[in-house]
């Protein structure tokens, strides 16, 4: 009886150390995995600006009061500019809801060189309704096919990251916090998408060999 429950212990410590292993190989393919992948940055699109590219010239009456000045050679332009991040939205997209206390973090955050306008396209009643419910009454809230057709937003949400002088930095489709912080990482490596950079220093590493 008692070389039975011997044995039996022993089995159940095999199988336990047998399993520890197979966790422990797992999680270094996960990791290596992730090294391989990096990070996903906003999902650029073919079509629309490039990085570089002037916007066009717009001076477009916000919701919220006041005007946003929009391109480089716009005569309204203030030697004083911000760069912008501009948050493509709708009332009915969920996800542009729940991305909505992101922004209001980067706003916050990046206050002092970037100004964030709340973007989108159609009938007054239905924003005007959804910036009362949302609480946005501070931003900038601009509506504006011209703007988006010229960006390539074909999908939401959307955001299009702008320098100081009006011209496009980085642009994407943004569901994820992740993504709206690739355009400012982008910004910070000079290069149009995340992805690029990845690329880039892929690029380097091989021809380094």
């Amino acid at each position: 009886m008692v070389e039975a429950l011997l044995i039996s212990n022993l089995l159940s410590w095999v199988a336990i150390v047998g399993l520890g292993l197979v966790v422990y190989a797992l999680t270094r393919q996960i990791g290596l995995l992730h090294e391989r992948m990096g990070p996903v940055g906003a999902l650029t699109v073919a079509k629309g600006l490039k990085a570089g590219d002037a916007l066009p010239s717009l001076t477009l009456p916000s919701l919220t009061g006041g005007r946003v000045i929009v391109g480089a050679n716009n005569a309204d332009r203030s030697a004083d500019e911000k760069a912008t991040l501009f948050f493509f939205l709708s009332p009915d997209c969920p996800v542009c809801k729940s991305l909505l206390p992101v922004i209001a973090s980067v706003r916050a955050r990046e206050a002092d060189w970037l100004s964030v306008v709340l973007a989108s396209d159609g009938e007054e009643a239905p924003h005007l309704a959804y910036l009362e419910k949302q609480g946005l009454g501070d931003y900038p809230y601009i509506l504006s096919s011209e703007l988006g057709l010229t960006i390539g937003v074909s999908k939401l949400p959307y955001a299009a990251l702008v320098d100081e002088t009006g011209h496009m930095i980085a642009h994407g489709l943004t569901n994820t916090r992740e993504h709206i912080e690739s355009l400012f990482e982008a910004r910070d490596h000079g290069v149009a998408s995340i992805q690029e950079f990845f690329e880039e220093e892929q690029r380097s590493a091989e021809n380094a060999r």
